[in-house]
């Protein structure tokens, strides 16, 4: 089995990573991918770094850091993953990552740094609850 674990470098994403370790530790067997999704560049980046290479090691650095959290609790665990790195639409891309990688279910944080979007638009667990073809696990925040 191949469990994605979408992370937004919230201690709330951190919690779905340690939800699906108690998992492994229950007996399933599974490998996973971390993935971060960063919002797409707005017009004051592009103006600032206009080469979109350049633009893209950024994105690729700042999202590798944003994994390192959660890339540590499953090294530590001994588990196999892989990483991911995307730009654009938070909720979209999280479903097409999950299904480059073949993945057979999500397990993510129920609400992660955007509480004021959630709000307004709609929490991205909740889009991707109701677009993924694969089931989604939403773990709350372990107070």
């Amino acid at each position: 089995m191949k469990i994605l674990i979408p992370i937004d470098g919230s201690e709330l994403s951190l919690d779905a990573v340690r939800y699906a370790l108690r998992l492994v530790h229950h007996g399933l067997h599974a490998s996973f991918v971390l993935a971060t999704v960063l919002e797409p560049s707005g017009m004051s980046e592009i103006l600032m770094m206009p080469d979109p290479k350049e633009r893209e090691a950024v994105n690729q650095s700042v999202g590798t850091q944003t994994l390192d959290a959660a890339a540590a609790l499953l090294e530590t665990a001994g588990v196999k993953f892989e990483r991911e790195v995307r730009s654009g639409y938070v909720a979209t891309e999280i479903i097409d990552v999950a299904g480059c990688f073949d993945c057979d279910a999500v397990v993510m944080g129920a609400r992660g740094k955007g509480m004021l979007q959630s709000a307004l638009l709609g929490s991205v667990s909740q889009a991707v609850l109701h677009a993924a073809k694969m089931p989604v696990t939403i773990v709350p925040h372990a107070s």
